[in-house]
């Protein structure tokens, strides 16, 4: 009888295509598509002297700060259901002012989502809200 040459055959590919360097593997399930990053803005400006700044969002929950104008913050979320709120209190205005002016924003992902705005020396909160999805 004859002797088969064909695990040495075998063996003499393996080697020469350099072992398992060149396996390629194929996904037995689809690749899940990458979730969006979405960036919320809130922005705050006018010429008042000192404002206190409510803003609520779905990373830090309620934040509070008084502050200077301008205010700018932004954050990003991959959440694809959020309830924005965004409050301004003007605390001061400087003296003599004949024009206030004080305007509140909140953008998502670059888009004016609420926007309010008022030109009047009342001391009264100016705020916006609301539920935004994708």
């Amino acid at each position: 009888m004859r002797a088969r040459p064909l695990p040495l055959l075998v063996v003499l590919l393996v080697a020469a295509c350099g072992g398992d360097r060149d396996v390629v593997v194929v996904p037995t399930t689809p690749t899940p598509a990458p979730t969006p990053v979405h960036t919320i803005e809130f922005r705050v400006v006018g010429n008042a002297s000192s404002v206190r700044i409510r803003h609520v969002n779905p990373v830090d929950g309620l934040s509070q700060v008084s502050t200077v104008l301008p205010f700018v913050v932004s954050l990003r979320t991959e959440q694809t259901v959020m309830f924005l709120s965004l409050e301004v209190l003007p605390l001061s205005y400087p003296p003599g002012l004949l024009f206030p002016f004080l305007s509140v924003q909140i953008f998502v992902n670059g888009v004016l989502f609420r926007e309010g705005s008022s030109a009047d020396l009342l001391m009264l909160p100016i705020s916006v809200s609301g539920t935004w999805r994708r």
